[in-house]
């Protein structure tokens, strides 16, 4: 009897614990359910949208939130919360509120651009936005917002593209027009004339370097090189380099020397490549004093992603200011404008090569020091067709432009090693 009463209490006692544990419990699942997270902001008020609202709404690509006749959100997408505009199940944007509650008083649709600042940054940066309301049925509004930050950055770069381009188009056309009424005003002189028509052929010769270098542009933004892709002998490239600038630079007695290790091969358009390794030992030339050498080597290098094709042209040249080292890549951008306009450069020769090295998955680099020169460095992937059978100091060899000239050189290494290379 005494068993049975022991068991009986133990049973109640068990029971009582029982119903204080489930009774927590549901009190602390109500709790949760009522805290406002995101997750509950999302699907819980689902159901008082209109039938089909919801799935709509997930396929767009706008930020999407709705707002009831209190202004608390029904529902947001992931993107609303991303850019701001939804804290604490509340629209966050003041203007966009003021704009939500017009609709919903007439039922007009409204829409609107603005910039809101953004999250995270004390940097004063803004995003640039369309929000475009209209009304949801009889209860709701619905706004739809529209990032324009990119499409506002890329008005911008067309434009500056543009004014620069009329810029330097309207140069050489104002001096070939002015050089032919000289002409005309000359025409009894004929030691004047021959000098007009010297400036107009080299006015002409710039305003074609610049549509042609503005058709390259146009070109290597626009096509995929790995289209026509195929294995391109570097040793080739740099011959091709080479013999591209090999007139200009016996006219300032300038020795080129090539070196480094042979036989590598790189995977690409090879009159992209050969055009862009031209661009860098073109303004190595152009810009070193006479009397001066200029280096083009490659070596291979091992990274992460595999190994790289690097080549290493050097000059011993006046160097780049270290303000302007990180802007030589822009379109039209000249460190020395009145020097540029003595060799004459167009601002668009290191864009081409930037462009041409990231659609190939590779990079472009600058090193410089003032009153030493300058190392521009392109980085390309191999191609693994074929191996470089030896490897070379950075510089081992060099050839003039005229092997039989005052300058021709069989060794050197006047320029930095390997390890100083950016």
């Amino acid at each position: 009897m005494d068993v049975n009463a022991a068991v009986a209490a133990a049973a109640a006692i068990a029971g009582l614990c029982t119903g204080v544990i489930a009774m927590l419990a549901f009190r602390w699942s109500e709790r949760e359910q009522k805290r406002p997270t995101r997750t509950s902001l999302r699907p819980d008020r689902g159901a008082s949208l209109p039938p089909g609202v919801d799935t709509v709404l997930s396929v767009l690509s706008s930020s999407a939130v709705v707002l009831d006749e209190s202004d608390s959100v029904v529902k947001a997408s992931s993107a609303a919360y991303a850019l701001g505009l939804v804290r604490g199940g509340r629209l966050a944007v003041e203007p966009m509120l003021h704009l939500a509650r017009d609709t919903r008083r007439d039922g007009e649709i409204r829409q609107v651009e603005l910039d809101l600042p953004r999250r995270g940054t004390g940097r004063g940066e803004a995003l640039a936005v369309s929000a475009r309301v209209a009304p949801l049925g009889s209860r709701l509004v619905l706004l739809l917002v529209e990032d324009l930050t990119e499409a506002r950055r890329i008005e911008a770069v067309r434009r500056d593209f543009v004014a620069n381009v009329s810029h330097e188009l309207k140069t050489p056309v104002g001096a070939l027009s002015l050089l032919s009424e000289a002409v005309m005003d000359a025409s009894d002189d004929p030691e004047a004339v021959e000098r007009f028509a010297g400036r107009m052929e080299i006015e002409a010769t710039r305003l074609t370097n610049l549509v042609q270098e503005l058709i390259d542009l146009s070109r290597v933004q626009n096509d995929d090189p790995l289209e026509d892709a195929e294995p391109v002998r570097v040793d080739e490239l740099i011959a091709e380099a080479i013999d591209r600038c090999r007139q200009q630079a016996a006219s300032k007695q300038i020795t080129m020397a090539s070196g480094g290790t042979s036989d590598l091969c790189v995977w690409g358009n090879r009159g992209q490549l050969v055009g862009a390794l031209g661009n860098l030992v073109e303004n190595a030339v152009n810009y070193s004093p006479a009397r001066t050498r200029v280096g083009i080597a490659a070596q291979r290098m091992t990274a992460s992603g595999g190994d790289l094709v690097e080549i290493a042209v050097t000059d011993q040249g006046f160097g780049i200011p270290e303000k302007d080292r990180e802007r030589v890549f822009e379109r039209f951008y000249r460190v020395d404008p009145a020097r540029s306009r003595a060799t004459g450069g167009t601002g668009l020769g290191l864009a081409i090569v930037k462009h041409v090295a990231a659609s190939h998955g590779g990079e472009v680099t600058v090193w410089s020091s003032e009153g030493q020169g300058s190392t521009f460095t392109l980085r390309l992937p191999e191609s693994g067709v074929v191996r470089g059978r030896s490897r070379g100091p950075l510089i081992v060899s060099g050839r003039s432009v005229d092997d039989d000239g005052p300058y021709a050189t069989d060794s050197f290494e006047p320029f930095p090693a390997p390890e100083a290379l950016p």
